[in-house]
């Protein structure tokens, strides 16, 4: 599934006033499957030591529950293309909020560990089918001029939904008197911050069937006069519509379908802008970025910090992460790509290494001393703050204008693969490392982000101001 992109025509694609509202109302509509991307990716952190407390379970095998989501995530991903160019992308994202739904509800009713572990994969078959819908859809949908704007939305709404997520569950657990298996409305408290979801998930579910479906998708299966009515309610009734209806068609049939044969080549099985691409999407996940929204509130208590007081800082870390992911937004553009990353990675490298030496003291009464607690604390935020305004945003804008044409789709699919399994990686093995050595596995994270730096300054290219045609 793919979009055009052309560059916008004179007396083109620049909705007017009174349809941009609309057009906003509809990116902002399909961008809810990002809000429940961000929201259903870390909900669990709410719920981590009450699983491993209900079914008395390891840190191996809590790990899996954990991490089990990022299995359908990867299988949603890889499907959703094929889907929605078969029954269309209004279908799609009514799919998604279903198994939004379903997992929403599964996840809170669990009878044993291997029953919510199977709702975490149908959850995450969902997140998958909406990190690659709403980009697409908003894409194909929005007027040229408004494209890039647009798009953001999507970004935009999964860090909300992260936040939100963290905010939610901080309410419901001082609602329980900060038990996390405190009872609420006849279940504990772990189980309520699962269930909640349902909300967002069937207000996605009743917005798709406000939206209209992508002209794109509509031309493709022959219904033309339909996709001249939703082109005339996204970009006005002043454009010529035969001529724009034959640029679709055109896009279409010159749209080269890459295939995983053609990333072949080279020494080492792939050509090595596939291995660039493989490796950035592995140095963003091997930081360790993702403990921080799957595993904070664990983190916070396994150093003597309440849990209610765990809860608001993984909050107040969801909103520094929005804060940084807007500060990417504005400087991509201005500043580039290269640098950005390379900001970050310093950044980064400071924060971690903060940590490793603040969770390298002894516990006294079960708690850092305050010197190492307070650092511990700013340097997660500042982590957290410079991922967000570089590698968090700068990644995915590499890999979607680092390939040449020909390989682009195709590059693109391994190297987001590449993100799902060392997402995976690291969200399975922090449970054990950190029972191994909390110090040590900052430690770890820190390096990564150390080696980041002479990757990007050996083997990135900027992108910045460079045409598509012109990645070769």
């Amino acid at each position: 599934m793919t979009s055009t992109t052309q560059a916008p025509r004179p007396g083109a694609g620049a909705a007017h006033p009174e349809h941009l509202g609309h057009v906003i109302f509809i990116a902002a509509a399909a961008a809810m499957g990002g809000f429940l991307f961000g929201y259903d990716s870390s909900v669990i952190n709410g719920a981590v030591e009450a699983i491993r407390d209900r079914y008395d379970v390891g840190s191996a095998a809590l790990a899996q529950v954990i991490a089990i989501a990022l299995i359908g995530c990867a299988i949603g991903a890889a499907t959703a293309g094929r889907i929605a160019d078969r029954i269309g992308r209004i279908r799609c994202m009514q799919i998604a909020a279903v198994l939004f739904t379903i997992s929403a509800v599964g996840s809170a009713l669990p009878f044993a560990l291997w029953d919510l572990a199977f709702w975490r994969v149908i959850g995450g078959f969902a997140i998958g089918m909406a990190s690659v819908i709403g980009p697409a859809y908003i894409a194909e949908v929005a007027p040229p001029a408004y494209r890039g704007r647009l798009g953001s939305f999507q970004q935009a709404a999964i860090v909300v939904g992260i936040a939100v997520s963290q905010l939610v569950n901080w309410g419901i657990l001082n609602a329980a008197d900060g038990d996390q298996r405190g009872k609420l409305v006849g279940l504990e408290a772990w189980q309520v911050m699962l269930g909640v979801m349902v909300v967002p998930a069937v207000l996605y579910g009743l917005l798709s069937f406000a939206i209209p479906e992508s002209p794109r998708f509509l031309v493709s299966v022959g219904r033309r006069e339909r996709a001249r009515e939703i082109l005339a309610e996204v970009e006005g009734k002043d454009i010529d519509f035969d001529a724009r209806i034959a640029e679709i068609e055109h896009a279409m049939h010159t749209e080269e379908k890459s295939s995983f044969r053609d990333l072949l080549g080279g020494g080492f099985f792939f050509k090595k802008i596939v291995w660039i691409g493989i490796g950035l999407s592995v140095f963003q996940q091997f930081v360790g970025i993702n403990v921080a929204f799957y595993y904070s509130s664990t983190l916070w208590q396994s150093v003597g910090i309440d849990p209610s007081a765990s809860f608001l800082y993984s909050f107040t870390t969801s909103i520094i992460n929005i804060i940084g992911t807007v500060i990417a937004m504005i400087f991509v553009d201005r500043i580039g790509r290269k640098p950005l990353a390379l900001i970050g990675s310093v950044g980064m490298v400071i924060g971690l290494a903060l940590e490793a030496w603040a969770f390298s003291a002894h516990l006294v009464d079960g708690k850092l001393p305050a010197t190492q607690g307070w650092v511990a604390l700013v340097a997660a935020h500042l982590f957290v703050l410079f991922f967000a305004l570089s590698w968090g945003v700068v990644v995915w804008v590499f890999l979607g204008e680092m390939f040449p044409n020909r390989i682009r789709a195709a590059a693109l699919g391994v190297a987001a693969s590449a993100q799902w399994i060392a997402n995976w990686a690291i969200t399975a093995s922090f449970p054990s490392l950190a029972d191994w050595n909390l110090s040590g596995t900052y430690v770890i994270y820190t390096v990564f982000a150390a080696l980041s730096i002479p990757f990007v300054l050996r083997y990135v290219k900027e992108t910045k101001g460079k045409a598509l045609e012109e990645m070769g």
